[in-house]
């Protein structure tokens, strides 16, 4: 009859005490069914589930082994139906939790176990993704970011996510929430919104201003947004007023497009990683062409400006890329590129993003209104849009270790 044991060791950590718990393992003819070891601060905690066919004395061999190793060294039996209990939990859905914020406070720990909890989820795993905090105690340089593995039954995922952002809210802490898959791990293709995503700037706004029609253009958007006017008749009334700007005026404001936080090392990390990355965006292509050749996009699509003898005429080529349009985009280059849309990640932060969004594998709501936060299923809000990278799983000892080596 088998018997089961739980192996649990636990020091200061040095080399060769794998190697040392193994061979007494072995000797006693144990069989492997699980592992885990982890270091923090020099400090080891390795856990092994064995199985045994025959009798033997692997806790006195184990005992003495610790002994020599500096380690403390525990066998606990594990009966049939823990056993059973363990195998049918490690069936179970598996969800990704991120948190993501300049500094976490460790409060937010207790909340989100109570929480998790709450939906019958066990932490299964929690590691950082981020960096170290300096020495001086100031903010490390790319944020703080910690990643939890959660299992359990099915659960309401609209709930939990609600409750999430809400908990996240209260402590300035993003909360996001992934559903495992081998997808997760091989996305292959980004889209982003343009202005107030990859830019710190909406263009239309900025060439009201130089027109002189700020006020106008920021009354029609009003109405737009109390619902008296869909995307594409806001648009074309905003672009109305536009009529008669100067062609001169596009290059000086594409010149002074202020890139959002963390857009530069973002691409760097995409591009280098072998990801496609497009520009979806209701602003336009002369902005977006600029955005290409100054990050390398591999694909735009926007709005063509209609310029005659050098002047804006008001008018955009059709069809007005909106909401409806970005998400077809989205599916159009994934199939063109060969991929599944669970390998497809879109960013954007209004409304006009949300169907792209919702089709996207990974939708992100990056620094969004709080309606549109609250109908994606991920956002950013705390840190910079690099940020996604920690969303897809990346650490950051990995990416700088790359650059070390590039």
């Amino acid at each position: 009859m088998t018997r089961r044991l739980l192996i649990r060791a636990t020091g200061a950590a040095r080399p060769g005490q794998l190697a040392g718990l193994g061979q007494a393992m072995a000797r006693s003819g144990a069989r492997l069914l699980d592992i885990n070891q982890s270091v923090t601060f020099g400090m080891v905690s390795l856990e092994a589930l064995v199985g045994l066919d025959r009798d033997s004395d692997l806790e006195g061999a184990l005992s003495e082994a610790g002994v020599s190793l500096g380690l403390d060294v525990q066998a606990i039996q594990v009966s049939a139906e823990d056993y059973q209990r363990w195998s049918a939990h490690a069936s179970q859905p598996r969800l990704i939790l991120t948190l993501l914020a300049p500094h976490l406070p460790a409060g937010i720990l207790a909340e989100v176990g109570a929480l998790t909890a709450e939906h019958g989820l066990t932490v299964e795993l929690i590691h950082r993704l981020s960096g170290r905090e300096p020495l001086d105690g100031g903010v490390p340089p790319f944020g703080s970011c910690v990643e939890c593995w959660l299992r359990g039954e099915e659960v309401d995922l609209d709930s939990l996510r609600e409750k999430a952002l809400a908990l996240g809210a209260m402590h300035g802490v993003d909360i996001a929430l992934q559903e495992d898959s081998i997808w997760r791990r091989h996305r292959r293709l980004v889209c982003f919104d343009m202005d107030s995503t990859l830019i710190q700037a909406e263009v239309i706004d900025e060439l009201a201003r130089r027109h002189g029609v700020y006020e106008d253009v920021a009354a029609v958007t009003e109405r737009a947004m109390r619902g008296e006017l869909d995307f594409q008749q806001s648009f074309r009334e905003r672009m109305a007023k536009l009529k008669g700007l100067d062609e001169a005026v596009l290059a000086e404001i594409a010149e002074e497009l202020p890139l959002m936080d963390g857009v530069e090392r973002l691409m760097k990390h995409l591009k280098r990683l072998g990801y496609r990355t497009a520009i979806l965006s209701g602003g336009f292509t002369y902005f977006a062409r600029h955005l290409q050749d100054k990050l390398g996009f591999d694909e735009i699509h926007a709005n063509e400006l209609v310029i005659e003898n050098g002047k804006v005429t008001g008018e955009v080529r059709e069809p007005i890329l909106d909401a409806s349009r970005k998400a077809e985009l989205l599916r159009e280059i994934a199939e063109r590129e060969g991929l599944t849309m669970e390998q497809t990640i879109a960013v954007g932060d209004g409304a006009n993003d949300l169907k792209m969004l919702a089709t996207a594998g990974l939708g992100i709501a990056f620094r969004a209104k709080p309606l549109v936060r609250s109908q994606a299923r991920q956002s950013i809000s705390t840190l910079g849009i690099d940020a996604v990278l920690y969303l897809m799983g990346y650490r950051e000892g990995d990416l700088e270790d790359e650059d070390r080596a590039g």
